[in-house]
């Protein structure tokens, strides 16, 4: 019988001690200070291994009593994976429900206005959030246009720049989405509404939106060079743009030849009259408003002051005479 007694005080005593340290260990975090570690919790991870990896890591001070955590809460089998930052001095109820709720790592990554597809593919590669010939396969997939209402052989011109938060292993395509929901959003109805009034189809009012943006260094200008295009092509004039001439060159070097200038791309605006096939970059909201609202005013010309602005002119002798003073002299200094 005293057998009997001791062995049950013992296992009185043995959980009570577990009580106690299991206690310290839901109210103490592993440290006072905020050190912070960045985990990656794969598909499929056992709560088991989650657990090893938070002790290895520093996170949790008993990998035993996170697990007797999870089989308490009942979460042992609905953590998130993903890529989560986690701190030392978060106590194991707190982390354990930041890793139920899914509290992601958030990437921050900035696309810049007039960026191309193709460079969009690049940041986001650089950033890890997506391989770029992946990332160009999704833009150019027929089927996602469709979903889109999008016309054209890409979602070129469709990808609307800014500042976007992604977390680790987002699905490519969701990536796209993401962006092409926000250019939706600000193409809204107002603008529709304009682009009817001007005749202009949606794909025509970003075509040249992105010509303005990738002519345009100063914000200010943006009206301006949009009127001159807008001009020329009431006049049945050539476009005679730079870039779109650029966008078809798949090796440019940084100077366009008189040969590039001669090429048969449809995107060469000094053969042929009107807008090109297709957007060659991704404007931004500044620039489809340009587009949409140009300045009213008769220039048909305008070349670069070598400053970041250019002259505009309304004749061919005045264009000449800026041409002669801003770019000939400049060449002759140079």
């Amino acid at each position: 019988m005293i057998k009997v007694w001791i062995t049950l005080f013992c296992l009185t005593l043995i959980i009570a001690v577990g009580a106690v340290r299991g206690l310290q260990f839901l109210n103490n975090p592993p440290s006072p200070m905020e050190i912070y570690k960045v985990i990656d919790i794969p598909e499929g991870a056992t709560y088991s291994g989650v657990s090893d990896l938070l002790k290895r890591e520093g996170l949790i001070t008993n990998r035993v009593y996170f697990r007797l955590l999870g089989l308490w809460t009942q979460n042992e089998k609905k953590i998130k994976p993903g890529e989560y930052a986690l701190h030392t001095a978060m106590r194991p109820m707190e982390l354990l429900d930041l890793l139920v709720r899914g509290k992601i790592l958030q990437h921050q990554v900035v696309i810049p206005e007039g960026t191309t597809a193709r460079q969009i593919a690049k940041i986001l590669e650089e950033a890890k959030l997506a391989e770029a010939d992946a990332f160009m396969k999704v833009v150019e997939d027929p089927t996602l246009m469709t979903e889109f209402g999008i016309e054209g052989e890409s979602l070129e011109g469709y990808l609307f720049p800014d500042t976007y938060q992604f977390a680790k292993r987002t699905p490519t395509h969701e990536i796209v989405k993401r962006m092409v929901t926000q250019f939706q959003t600000v193409y809204d109805e107002s603008f529709r509404k304009r682009a009817d009034q001007l005749g202009l189809t949606q794909r025509e009012v970003v075509t040249l939106a992105s010509i303005v943006e990738k002519e345009t260094g100063h914000p200010a200008e943006r009206i301006l060079i949009s009127a001159v295009f807008h001009n020329r092509l009431k006049k049945k004039m050539r476009l005679q743009s730079d870039p779109t001439v650029i966008f078809a060159l798949t090796d440019f070097n940084g100077n366009l030849t008189k040969k590039d200038l001669g090429a048969a791309s449809p995107y060469n605006t000094y053969r042929f009259i009107g807008l090109p096939p297709g957007p060659i970059a991704n404007p931004g909201k500044d620039s489809l408003y340009a587009a949409l609202y140009p300045a009213d005013v008769d220039y048909i010309y305008f070349v670069s002051k070598n400053d970041g602005t250019h002259f505009f002119s309304k004749n061919l002798r005045e264009h000449n005479g800026a041409v002669n003073r801003y770019q000939r002299n400049q060449r002759k200094r140079a």
